[in-house]
């Protein structure tokens, strides 16, 4: 279903993009939005030396903090409600070499308490997409009251 189509979806992504916005460490990482849809997100990052570690690999931490954003950000767009992670499992498949690493992330089971997300981790090189982590995650999805009595650091 494309965004256009589902009407109700805009308040969420527009809802959705401003709280990834306040993020100070999504910030910090200097890792973007790419994409979101109902029970997706694609969150992209470009490499810095920052990001790397000895060997010159994206560091697993950024792996493992875009799996974490992305699956939470997913599970946000499945209920339309704030989500925030209660556990992942996460392999690491081959170094993260490359100009960028995309984390993709899809609702493989929505719940109202608990949501199960997937996600596929890629490193991108000349242009050609590398397999190198999946996870599986659960996000423990928040009542909207609490949503809004957490207020964020970084506004």
């Amino acid at each position: 279903m494309s965004n256009e189509a589902d009407l109700d979806f805009i308040p969420i992504a527009e809802r959705i993009h401003a709280n990834v916005g306040r993020q100070g460490f999504m910030n910090l990482v200097g890792a973007e939005l790419a994409e979101i849809s109902r029970g997706t997100c694609t969150i992209a990052v470009e490499r810095r030396p920052e990001l790397l570690q000895q060997h010159g690999f994206f560091h697993g931490g950024v792996t493992a903090f875009l799996v974490d954003n992305a699956t939470t950000i997913a599970a946000a767009t499945s209920r339309g409600q704030p989500a925030l992670t209660a556990e992942y499992k996460l392999n690491l498949l081959s170094p993260a070499v490359g100009e960028k690493l995309i984390c993709r992330a899809r609702v493989i089971k929505p719940g109202r308490q608990v949501a199960v997300v997937a996600a596929d981790v890629f490193c991108v090189s000349d242009g050609v997409e590398k397999h190198t982590a999946t996870a599986l995650a659960s996000i423990a999805m928040l009542s909207e009251d609490v949503g809004a009595k957490t207020k964020s650091p970084a506004a």
